[in-house]
């Protein structure tokens, strides 16, 4: 009996100054995963390097897994790229350790090709760490890259990460005739190739079996966002806006509590949007089951649509972290930029979620730090007014995101060059390259933020 063809999945190691994991899975790859299974006869291998409950004690280290589900990363350091060399930090990546990777991939069958994603545009060593450690176990074996950097950086990626076939932009379309021309007609189930996908709810659930921890999974109850802020890319990558069916999605938060999921976050960028029609439905229905499910949104959800309906519903069905998205208190700088908040709608925000029963203490507010038209005394301002109203400040380090406004702004200054190394995306270098803080500055920001 012929043995059957096989694919590897792969999300790839983070190579940065610091990473943290905030409920981080790859939620693209998962789904494909899933369409892979449904419409072809391949077997799937999968890798997540990123997954460190699978990194031994021999290695000196300890998963420490929160209970909100978050957990440590293994790192090790390694040599900073020469455009960092002035930094005064440690450059890690973060993820198995390499011999364990090695290993690892040592003991699978040679694939007919590798899947492999990438998120942040900056992290594309390790994508060429992954591409590297491929080519030195599989030999000539494809790679396929998607994913974020790809879709915002394609020139950068058809010509660096060492990928055969780069694919820019939503995958469920394109990996169907990918694996076609690469594998085989035969390997596609009959009239697989001629049906299309509508959208999220046409998906398969994302394959969060291929975890042998499935407690935390991720979700979305929606793709893109219609607000088109300065800073964002949600845009770009999605054009247009889509919600899926709340029965969906309260069936697929089903499918993952029977798996073992007891932390779930939604990876929405505008996850309140309609909120009355859309998440407040999904919500109804899943404190009517009562699974004891803990829910998160670590993108962060507009103050404005928080009202105390939804915060009591919220605190219900189990919203057990809260985390708001002001970015600025600054008018001006808002309208600017995309006026999605004000800061009395964070006020407003907190005094529901406080009578629906959270201590303000324990919520997050996001304060963007790092924008190219901000100044230090607009980020001070806004943290003072988040610690003044009781909640805890967060700042999101702003990162220059190729194809906004904030990057054509960049580019006209010229403090950025199109062709520039993505490694100067990096939300951390900005005060030593291109942004309006000295490295001093920030410092005195990151302490004010604690």
């Amino acid at each position: 009996m012929p043995h059957k063809k096989r694919l590897l999945l792969i999300n790839p190691w983070i190579y940065d100054f610091t990473a943290c994991d905030f409920w981080l899975r790859p939620l693209g790859l998962l789904y494909l995963a899933s369409i892979i299974r449904e419409r072809t006869s391949l077997e799937i291998d999968f890798l997540d390097l990123l997954d460190c409950s699978r990194v031994g004690s021999e290695y000196g280290f300890r998963s420490r897994v929160k209970p909100d589900g978050r957990a440590s990363f293994y790192k090790e350091e390694v040599q900073k790229p020469d455009l960092f060399r002035h930094i005064p930090r440690k450059f890690s990546r973060y993820g198995w350790p390499l011999a364990l990777a090695e290993d690892f991939l040592k003991g699978l069958p040679p694939p007919e090709a590798v899947l492999l994603t990438c998120t942040m545009t900056y992290w594309y060593p390790g994508v060429q760490a992954v591409v590297a450690l491929v080519k030195k176990v599989f030999g000539r074996v494809p790679v396929i890259l998607g994913g974020i950097y790809p879709s915002l950086c394609p020139e950068h990626a058809r010509s660096q990460s060492g990928a055969t076939v780069v694919v820019t932009g939503a995958g469920e379309q394109q990996v169907l005739p990918l694996l076609k021309e690469i594998c085989g007609p035969e390997v596609l189930k009959p009239g697989s190739d001629e049906l299309g996908f509508s959208g999220l709810d046409s998906f398969p659930f994302p394959a969060y079996d291929l975890y042998p921890d499935r407690s935390t999974v991720c979700l979305l109850t929606s793709r893109g966002c219609p607000l088109n802020c300065s800073y964002c890319a949600s845009h770009l990558l999605f054009p247009g806006f889509e919600q899926r069916q709340p029965e969906r999605v309260v069936s697929e938060i089903l499918h993952f509590h029977r798996l073992g999921a007891r932390n779930i976050a939604f990876y929405d960028d505008a996850l309140l949007l309609n909120q009355e029609r859309h998440l407040s439905k999904i919500l109804e229905a899943v404190a009517r089951f009562q699974p004891g499910l803990n829910f998160h949104a670590p993108n962060g959800i507009s103050p404005r649509a928080v009202d105390l309906e939804l915060a009591a519903l919220m605190k219900k069905a189990g919203f057990s972290s809260i985390f708001l998205s002001l970015e600025n208190s600054d008018p001006d700088w808002l309208r600017q930029t995309g006026p999605k908040v004000e800061a009395a709608d964070l006020e407003r925000a907190l005094d529901c979620l406080e009578e629906a029963g959270y201590r303000r203490g324990e919520i997050s507010v996001y304060v963007l730090v790092g924008q190219p038209l901000q100044t230090g005394d607009q980020v001070l301002d806004s943290l003072k007014l988040v610690r003044k109203l009781g909640a805890r400040p967060r700042l999101a380090y702003y990162s220059p995101v190729p194809g906004t406004r904030d990057w054509e702004l960049l580019l006209e200054t010229g403090k950025l060059r199109a062709t520039s190394d993505p490694l100067l995306h990096n939300k951390l270098v900005f005060p030593y390259f291109w942004g309006g803080l000295t490295p001093e500055e920030l410092e005195e920001i990151k302490r004010d933020s604690r």
